[in-house]
């Protein structure tokens, strides 16, 4: 039988100015009790937040909370092995799931004086600034698709979409910000 591997192909970003396609990123899944998720935070150099729907940031590191006991870790592409590492040897006593995503997702970041307008356009959720502050994050839908949604300033956010959705998450964004 012949061996496949998978190819990630670059998705094609319009060129918006509030719109961009960032760096390939590090991602693992996390799932452990609240003490192993400490644990993995101190090992990772990021004061993980227990509160939900926020993230935690260490250097290039980040950990967002998705659930009571799951949490996205985020890093540049190149650290991924000493990710793996790092928490394979915090957690080594402790039960927990730890995958690596990197291959799933892909991350956009969309800027901008109207950033919420724009999102809101296919996001339920109330992304006045006063309702989903800097540091928030959490699962969402973005026109039919599963996002993770991120406020990292008042007019900037980054959306993990899954790679099979990025042309489409990427084009209805575009499509929005040509109207306003």
């Amino acid at each position: 039988m012949a061996e496949h591997s998978a190819v990630r192909r670059t998705p094609a970003i319009p060129a918006t100015a509030g719109l961009r396609l960032l760096p390939p990123s590090a991602r693992f899944i996390l799932r452990a009790q609240p003490h192993a998720i400490q644990s993995a935070g101190a090992a990772l150099g990021i004061d993980v937040a227990p509160a939900a729907c926020r993230a935690s940031q260490g250097g290039t590191r980040a950990a967002l909370w998705l659930g009571p006991d799951e949490y996205l870790i985020l890093a540049p592409e190149a650290e991924a092995p000493v990710l793996a590492r790092i928490l394979e040897d915090a957690l080594r006593s402790e039960p927990h799931s730890f995958v690596e995503v990197s291959h799933r997702q892909t991350a956009l970041e969309i800027r901008g004086p109207r950033v919420e307008d724009t999102l809101n356009s296919a996001c339920p959720l109330d992304l006045d600034v006063r309702a989903f502050a800097v540091g928030m994050c959490t699962r969402t839908v973005f026109a039919k698709a599963e996002i993770v949604l991120w406020r990292t300033a008042a007019d900037v956010f980054r959306l993990e979409v899954w790679r099979s959705f990025t042309d489409y998450v990427a084009s209805f964004l575009d499509e929005v910000v040509r109207e306003y």
